[in-house]
């Protein structure tokens, strides 16, 4: 694709008229329901994370028409549970995987430098040695080739090695005796729910058809060939057919459910693994880096989020409900163990203000251990007109959509362009040299501090625009959450009318991250958001009622859970609340 290329189709996309297409509100979503129910679209994409988001992207932009359903919410699943990170993957040299590793250092500078530089940023980590020699010899040696595989311009500074001293004054939360010095490298940090968001919405903006709380319950077949699906549209009950040329499978942990709902014989295996996430304070680490420290499993990060630290993951088999994973009091305790094996001062429970529990999906059933099963992603016709993509790792979400489509793409009755989708920026990357300045003179930015402006700017990009102009339209969205100040009510507003937010969950777990930020979880916020949604959606006070009731039930299913011993416990304890989409459905795909 030439640079003139390139630019015309970025520019196409944050046009007047496609800005508008990328608004999924709810007359957009009404406009979409009719448009699934009537047209015949090349693909249909099922499943609404980054990889299904990124296929609707890919597809979208080679000129297809595309049709992405997803059951719950956007990015409800794994890709709103990840540790938010975009990184190399420098644990897989050790396994001799370097075409993995050199191809996902190439992603992480797209997306760094091209595709989201508003979303995706460059975070220094530090790993700490425990053998003065061998370990500074041996990772040494794994970060020096971790650098050269990023490429002769690569996006991050190169790695540095660092006295016990120097990492000490850097993290003075390590015990001294716990390592013998360090080494500091670069990875990236991405905030995962929005990311895919931003794939969804670009995508829109190129012509596809994305809507949430669509659920598929059939498969459309002609003659031996999938043709579509029958969904159900889960804010009304309603069903219609969805016809389409080919399907793209793009559900992660629900993969092989969805190829045997659609009849395939030998289904793709893919083994879920859990990984389990604590939030504390970011008073309770004093640290410049993040950390990675190894385990006898896997790794550990400690990661900073804005007033917060994300301490994760863990790495184990998870065999109950797929919509609904559960941290147990084991999981908790494991984590706090190991970080606690090198702080002076050690975390408590008490320390902990969130839990967040994401399904890893990997490929293949046999593994003794989860964290020794392969990141690389899986395509394949699973039968006529339907493809399946599973597998990889949240980096390389752009290539597995790319294959998916290439796959698909054979089904179709024309010749299809090659992806285009290294050179599409997504949604609000576009003019970033100067949009500070640039917000800080548009109508409804004199209602906030410039601390507020550089928040939306860092969430939204140039799309911060937007924002404003619900607060200059009406004052009072400059308001703060209570619970939540660093959040103003024009973002909940602008959940509602772009976002494709549906309920309240939606906005406190995903389209903020207020239900892992702050220590009440958001209770007090929901109240408000709520109420600001309302609007929107035209709630009564019955529904408005509900929706907070159901969110205060979903917090107090989880911390049950979380005073469970095993996977069993926690399971049956958070099952007790389902997704308000779901109620108590047992429809498994979507």
């Amino acid at each position: 694709m030439s640079d003139s290329d390139s630019t015309r189709l970025a520019a196409h996309a944050e046009s007047a008229n496609n800005l508008a297409a990328a608004a999924l509100g709810p007359e957009r979503r009404t406009a979409a329901l009719e448009r699934l129910g009537t047209e015949v679209f090349d693909v249909l994409v099922v499943g609404g994370g980054v990889t299904g988001c990124g296929v609707a992207l890919d597809a979208a932009s080679r000129g297809l028409s595309v049709a992405l359903v997803e059951r719950r919410d956007f990015a409800a699943g794994t890709s709103s549970r990840s540790s938010k990170l975009i990184h190399g993957g420098l644990r897989y040299l050790e396994g001799l995987d370097f075409a993995l590793v050199r191809e996902a250092l190439h992603e992480r500078r797209l997306l760094v430098e091209k595709i989201a530089p508003h979303l995706v940023h460059r975070t220094p980590f530090l790993f700490p040695l425990k053998r003065r020699v061998w370990d500074r010899v041996f990772m040494g040696s794994g970060l020096l080739l971790y650098d050269l595989l990023a490429g002769l311009h690569p996006a991050m500074p190169r790695h540095r090695h660092l006295s016990r001293g120097a990492c000490l004054r850097a993290v003075p939360a390590l015990r001294a005796t716990a390592f013998t010095g360090g080494i500091r490298y670069y990875d990236a940090q991405v905030d995962d729910a929005r990311f895919s968001l931003v794939l969804a919405r670009t995508a829109a903006s190129l012509g596809a058809v994305c809507a949430s709380a669509v659920g598929v319950v059939a498969f459309l077949h002609e003659g031996e060939s999938v043709a579509g699906a029958r969904v159900t549209d889960l804010e009304s009950g309603a069903e219609f057919d969805l016809h389409a040329r080919t399907v793209i499978n793009a559900t992660g942990v629900w993969t092989t459910e969805l190829e045997r709902l659609a009849g395939v014989a030998s289904p793709m295996v893919v083994r879920p693994s859990k990984g389990v996430h604590v939030v504390v304070p970011k008073a309770s680490i004093r640290s410049d880096y993040a950390l990675i420290l190894p385990t006898e499993k896997s790794v550990l990060f400690v990661l900073p989020w804005g007033e917060q630290w994300i301490i994760g993951t863990t790495d184990t088999d998870w065999g109950f409900d797929l919509d609904h994973p559960a941290a147990s009091h084991s999981d908790i305790q494991y984590l706090l163990d190991h970080v606690n094996s090198v702080f002076e001062e050690p975390l408590a429970f008490d320390d902990i203000i969130a839990v967040y529990v994401g399904l890893r999906p990997l490929l293949g059933g046999t593994a003794e251990e989860t964290a020794r099963m392969s990141r690389n992603h899986a395509v394949r016709r699973s039968a006529p007109g339907l493809v399946s993509v599973a597998g990889g790792k949240y980096t390389t979400y752009r290539l597995m959509a790319r294959d998916a489509v290439d796959v698909a793409a054979r089904d179709l009755p024309f010749a299809v362009d090659a992806s285009r989708t290294a050179d599409v920026p997504l949604l609000g990357a576009i003019g970033l040299s100067g949009a500070e300045f640039r917000l800080s003179r548009r109508p409804g930015a004199a209602a906030l501090s410039p601390d507020q402006l550089r928040h939306l700017l860092a969430r939204y990009g140039t799309l911060a625009a937007q924002v404003l102009d619900l607060v200059a339209a009406e004052p009072e969205l400059a308001t703060s959450l209570a619970g939540a100040e660093k959040y103003v009510s024009a973002e909940v507003v602008y959940a509602a009318t772009h976002e494709g937010a549906l309920h309240v969950d939606d906005v406190l777990t995903r389209r903020t991250h207020i239900a892992f930020e702050v220590p009440d979880r958001g209770l007090l916020a929901a109240d408000s958001v709520a109420r600001l949604m309302a609007r929107v959606l035209a709630w009564d006070e019955a529904t408005v009622d509900q929706e907070i009731a159901h969110y205060r039930a979903r917090l107090e299913a989880e911390l049950a859970a979380q005073a469970m011993l095993d996977d069993a416990g926690a399971n049956s304890a958070r099952a007790e609340v389902r997704d308000p989409r779901l109620g108590a459905s047992t429809i498994a795909t979507g």
